[in-house]
Formats: structure tokens, sequence, C-alpha cells
């Protein structure tokens, strides 16, 4: 199980009011079972605004070449749900997230949906926690701008995670990626699906759940994106 201290080593930075800390990663489910003033509803609407914002300055500061449509495009394809899902599931925030019973139960804690709510929540409480410069950090240390910006100039940024892996697999002369059914658990009416990505050689890329065995697909390829994106990254701070 993780401890709060690993997510906020992957997150980059450490929460100095703790009760803002567990309001981030409280949703209303678990709020309403348990008699609790606030959920991480009202963060997720802050920290929507402030991902926005961090990205926007960032791609406007360090991409002077692009005009205003490239950039619309840039940051629609880092700010989306599927980037969100790829961060929540990097740092291990599912792992943290308090849930009603019920939602738990529906396999919740992989719902793409909500596991982006509450990164963005993360956001939100992190600018009230330390302000608009370590958001910026944050998000920075999350956002690897120079592989995601070099994946949108490829790919089209609305397509779906399972589009964009195939696509970029392809271009590195790679067979598409294979999924597999692993297990099915849960009530028909709750049920949780974890599907496993693999390539054509049968070596594992990553895992994913989701309340369908559609999200399930898309939790596992936002993963691997997540995990190209910071290779490609690292090689970059290396001079490779």
């Amino acid at each position: 199980m993780i401890h709060e201290g690993d997510f906020e080593r992957a997150l980059g930075y450490v929460f100095s009011d703790r009760e803002l800390f567990e309001e981030a990663l409280t949703h209303a489910s678990y709020a309403n079972e348990n008699g609790y003033p606030h959920s991480n509803e009202r963060l997720e609407f802050l920290g929507d605004a402030v991902l926005e914002l961090c990205v926007s300055e960032r791609l406007y500061s360090e991409y002077p070449e692009m005009d205003e449509g490239e950039l619309s495009k840039a940051r629609s394809c880092v700010v989306r749900e599927a980037t969100l899902v790829a961060w929540a599931l990097a740092t291990r925030l599912p792992e943290l997230m308090k849930l009603g019973r019920g939602l738990e139960g529906q396999g919740g804690r992989h719902n793409p949906s909500i596991l982006a709510d509450a990164m963005e929540a993360v956001f939100g409480a992190v600018f009230l926690d330390g302000g608009y410069e370590a958001s910026r950090n944050v998000v920075s240390n999350l956002a690897k701008l120079d592989a995601d910006i070099s994946l949108m100039k490829k790919f089209d940024a609305d397509k779906d995670p399972k589009s964009l892996l195939q696509e970029l697999l392809q271009a590195r002369g790679e067979k598409p990626p294979l999924y597999r059914l692993l297990r099915r658990t849960g009530p028909d009416h709750a049920a949780v699906f974890e599907v496993e990505v693999t390539m054509a050689d049968g070596s594992v890329l990553s895992k994913g759940k989701g309340n369908s065995i559609k999200t399930a697909e898309f939790s596992a390829a936002a993963a691997v994106l997540s995990v190209f994106s910071r290779i490609r990254e690292e090689k970059i701070s290396n001079g490779h």
C-alpha cells in the first residue's frame, strides 16, 4: 500500500495543510457516507482552471513559433482525461482515494472520470497550499511537454489513448498492441474489468482496470503512453 509521502514524492510537492490534502482525496460518495463537510468537488473545479493556466503559460513561453490554433491543440493534447488518468496511475493516486462503499464496489477506483477528477482536485489543493509557483512546478514535473508536443505534432490530439498508442508503435515500426481480458470481478451491475496490453511478441506493456472493457483498455494504453513520455524526457535530459 502506498504511503502519502510516496505520492508526494511522485507528485513533486509536500503539503503543509494536511487537511487540504485529505480533502483532495475525498470523493463526494465517501463524504456523504461519513458525514464529512467537504469533498474534492470544489477543488476539482479550481484545479481544472489551474492546470489549464499552467500548461497554457508554459506552451506560450516555450513554443513562440506556434500560433493560437496550434497552442490550443497542444494544450488539448496535455489537458485531457487520458493524460490525467496516466498521471494518477503514475503517482499511484487511486490507492489513496477515499470512496464510498457503493462506488468502491462498482470499481470507482479504476473509473477514468473519477481518477481524472481526483487529479484535478490535487492541482487545486496544491494551488491553495503553495500558490501558483508550486502548481506550475507540479504540472511541469508531470507534464513532459516535449514528449507530449512531439506526439501532438504527429497525431490528432482528439484521439483516444488506444489509437494514440497504436499509431505511436506503428510509427516506430512495431505491430499494433494486443489487449487481453485478464479477469472480470464484481456483480453484473458493478463489474470491474482488468485488461493487459502487450506487444505483438507477448511482452507486457501495462495493465488497466475499469468498469467496462473499453475503459480498462483506455487506462492501460494511457499508462503506456505516460511511460513512453517519461523515457523520452529522460533521454532529452541526458542529452541523448
